[in-house]
């Protein structure tokens, strides 16, 4: 697969936030971090696996954990953004609040 560049990922985020209706976090620091992650994880593994957790190696394994992970809407449905504070629904990220750690739904 063609190595992807950060344009490339940043791209493919606002393609997910917009067609979910979500927001990017706004915090540019925070999301060229996330949005780093994401194009090494890419990179190494030749999917977006989410840049807060870790792989397996498998996309099988990892199936529930590719960006947007299928945790994703409970997360910003109930928290106002999903576990890596990437995606946040319209009204947190117009509230001005920061994002802060939630319970990973993969083990629970």
């Amino acid at each position: 697969m063609p190595e992807k560049k950060l344009e490339d990922t940043v791209k493919f985020a606002e393609l997910v936030s917009n067609k979910q209706g979500w927001e990017l976090n706004s915090d540019k620091d925070f999301l060229d971090s996330l949005i780093a992650g994401l194009t090494t994880n890419w990179n190494r593994y030749g999917y977006y696996l989410c840049p807060c957790r870790d792989s397996d190696g498998s996309r099988k394994v990892d199936a529930d954990i590719i960006c947007p992970c299928k945790y994703s809407w409970a997360d910003i449905e109930e928290h106002g953004h999903c576990f890596c504070a990437l995606y946040m629904c319209i009204g947190f990220a117009a509230s001005g609040k920061e994002a802060s750690g939630i319970p990973d739904r993969r083990f629970s």
